[in-house]
C-alpha cells in the first residue's frame, strides 16, 4: 500500500510540474490561431500550396533519383563483336569469342574492372540484344529502361556493311523512346587492333554520309510510309551527329584483347556509382 501511495504522490508531483508547459503551450497555440486569422485568406492559401508543391516537387526528385536506370543496351549488325563485349565487361574473358547470339544475353554485375574496388560501386544491368534483322525488334523490349545504348561497329568489316550499319543506327536514333529521353548513343569501334581495322574517325564521318543519303530518300517518301518516329538533322543542313537531340559519340575498343576502357567509361557516366 506504501508503494502505491507513493506512486501516486510522485504522479501528482509530474502532473503539477507540467501544468506550467500545458500553459505555455495553450497559450502558444492561441496566438498562432491570432495570427492566421489576420493573414487573408489568399495569402493562406498561396503559402500552403507554395508548401505543398515544394514538398511535391523534393519527393519527385528523391525518387528520380532513386529510380534512375543501371541498364546499358548493347546493339549492332550480327558478327560485330556484341557478345564478347558483353563477357569482357562482366568477367573479363572473352569466351573464345563467341557464336551470333538468337536471345538477348542479360546480366546485372559489377564491371570485371571494377570488382576490387573499394566503396559504393553501382552493378550494371547490361543487356546484348541480337542483331540479325529478324531479331531486332526485341530492341524495343530494353530502351525504355536504357541509360545509355553502345552500338557496335564491326572496324575491320565496314565498308561492306556501312549501308547496314547506318540504316540501323537511323531507325534507333529516330525511335521516340531514344528521342524523347535523350538516351546517350556511343559508337563503339570494334576489333580496332587489326591492322585493317577502320580508324573511329573515318567509321563516323562514312556513317554521317550514309545517314545524309537515308534522309533525303526517306525524305520523299509519304509521312504515311514512314516507320521512325522522329526525322535526324537540320532541315538545309548536312548531317552531323552534333544534329542529334541526344548525344552520340565514338569510341575504340578490342573485345577480344579486353581493351574496352573506353566503353566502361561512357557506362560509368551514365550508370553513377
Amino acid at each position: 500500500m506504501e508503494g502505491m501511495e507513493q506512486w501516486k504522490d510522485q504522479l501528482e508531483q509530474l502532473k503539477i510540474q507540467l501544468e506550467p508547459r500545458k500553459i505555455q503551450l495553450e497559450q502558444w497555440w492561441h496566438q498562432a490561431i491570432e495570427y492566421l486569422d489576420q493573414i487573408p485568406p489568399i495569402q493562406l492559401y498561396a503559402a500552403i500550396a507554395v508548401l505543398f508543391i515544394s514538398t511535391l516537387l523534393l519527393f519527385s526528385i528523391r525518387l528520380f533519383k532513386r529510380t534512375k536506370s543501371n541498364t546499358i543496351v548493347l546493339t549492332g549488325l550480327s558478327g560485330s563483336g556484341k557478345t564478347v563485349l558483353f563477357y569482357v565487361l562482366r568477367d573479363g574473358s572473352s569466351h573464345q569469342g563467341t557464336v551470333t547470339s538468337m536471345e538477348p544475353n542479360v546480366g546485372t554485375f559489377v564491371l570485371n574492372s571494377e570488382s576490387n574496388k573499394k566503396g559504393k560501386i553501382k552493378s550494371v544491368h547490361l543487356v546484348d540484344v541480337p542483331g540479325h534483322s529478324r531479331l531486332r525488334p526485341k530492341l524495343d523490349e530494353f530502351l525504355p529502361q536504357a541509360a545509355g545504348i553502345v552500338f557496335v561497329v564491326d572496324a575491320v568489316e565496314f565498308l561492306p556493311s556501312c549501308p547496314s550499319v547506318s540504316e540501323y543506327l537511323y531507325d534507333i536514333l529516330t525511335k521516340a523512346s531514344v528521342v524523347k529521353k535523350k538516351i546517350p548513343v556511343l559508337i563503339c569501334c570494334n576489333k580496332s587492333d587489326k591492322v585493317t581495322a577502320h580508324t573511329k574517325e573515318f567509321i563516323r564521318k562514312q556513317i554521317e554520309k550514309e545517314i545524309e543519303k537515308l534522309r533525303a530518300s526517306r525524305s520523299a517518301i509519304s509521312a504515311a510510309d514512314i516507320s521512325n518516329d522522329f526525322t535526324l538533322g537540320v532541315s538545309g543542313e548536312v548531317f552531323s551527329f552534333t544534329q542529334c537531340r541526344n548525344a552520340v559519340t565514338v569510341a575504340d575498343a578490342s573485345g577480344l584483347k579486353g581493351e574496352v576502357a573506353q566503353v566502361e567509361q561512357f557506362i560509368r557516366e551514365h550508370v553513377k556509382p
